[in-house]
């Protein structure tokens, strides 16, 4: 039987609420400041939820505060956007706390976030259906930053959140497989994509081209996580694979070509989407296309007229 393909929120217009979550890391206050100012300056009404200011060690707050933030925003039908204000560590602890039945009730609506905020992209399509966002975050620095990068990534941003724009291709560097694939894009943080892995959550690869990129992993730990994929069945007919940044991650070139030459579908390297700088966004769940020719992503909108 064929899955339904992801429902793909309409993106936003001026006026529209968005509100701001802590899913996982404790947030700066001054940073959060500064992002809340870039989202207010596209014509946004900014909420911040309550415990977004939260903090216990590692974590944003306490894993029931942090959830009912998430579920409270997601539910609220004045609200057409949740955004998460950082990642770091926490989101995969909420996957349990939140009222699975009572979010897929809600209007869908834009999910924004990247790093260990791709636990919730997974757990968001595998429960709610719902394409998100993988993209920069309001209180992280590089989208307050005034030079070139902090321009393109805000640029792109908007791009991908507003109804009145949309982004070209994110170009790449390097064709490893050449070909074309079209469809549903997945994946996200290699990391948080392995930790998945026997969970409700895991990703299923098939039929999708997928987005990889992680941060601060040495070559043999992206080798030994591919292979937990690998052997766990979650890139089994994966259609494509667009390689992001691979920020301090010495040169993982090798482990990855080694990994993924050898499935024979297009891929490609060099994106600028994850950690690195600039930080431009990609819709997980919607159509995406990977096109070698000019080793590039191309996200493709088709935005709804009413919610199912």
């Amino acid at each position: 039987m064929t899955a339904r393909r992801p429902w793909v929120p309409a993106r936003l217009r001026p006026g529209d609420t968005v509100a701001v979550v802590a899913p996982s890391g404790p947030v700066d206050p001054v940073r959060l400041a500064r992002g809340r100012q870039v989202l207010g300056d596209l014509g946004l009404t900014v909420v911040v939820m309550p415990h977004v200011l939260h903090r216990r060690g590692h974590l944003a707050g306490s894993d029931a505060g942090r959830a009912a933030d998430l579920q409270e925003a997601w539910c609220d039908p004045q609200v057409r956007a949740v955004i998460c204000a950082r990642g770091g560590y926490g989101a995969t602890r909420l996957l349990g706390l939140l009222d699975w039945p009572a979010m897929a009730a809600a209007r869908p609506k834009i999910l924004l976030g990247s790093s260990d905020v791709t636990a919730l992209h997974q757990a968001f399509a595998a429960r709610l259906n719902v394409a998100t966002c993988f993209g920069p975050m309001p209180a992280n620095d590089l989208i307050g930053d005034p030079g070139p990068d902090g321009e393109a990534t805000r640029a792109n941003l908007r791009a991908a959140l507003m109804a009145d724009d949309a982004p070209g291709p994110v170009a790449g560097d390097r064709v490893i497989v050449p070909g074309r694939v079209e469809g549903p894009l997945t994946g996200g943080n290699l990391a948080l994509l392995a930790a998945l892995c026997g969970t409700p959550y895991a990703m299923r690869a098939e039929g999708r081209p997928v987005l990889l990129e992680d941060v601060g992993e040495a070559p043999y730990r992206v080798d030994r996580m591919l292979t937990q994929l690998s052997q766990a069945g979650c890139l089994a007919g994966a259609t494509g694979f667009a390689l992001g940044s691979w920020t301090d991650c010495e040169d993982p070139m090798p482990v990855l070509v080694e990994a993924l030459a050898p499935l024979g579908v297009p891929v490609i390297a060099g994106l600028p989407i994850g950690h690195g700088r600039p930080q431009l966004t990609a819709w997980l769940g919607a159509d995406a296309v990977i096109d070698t020719q000019s080793c590039s992503l191309t996200c493709l909108f088709r935005d709804p007229a009413t919610a199912p």
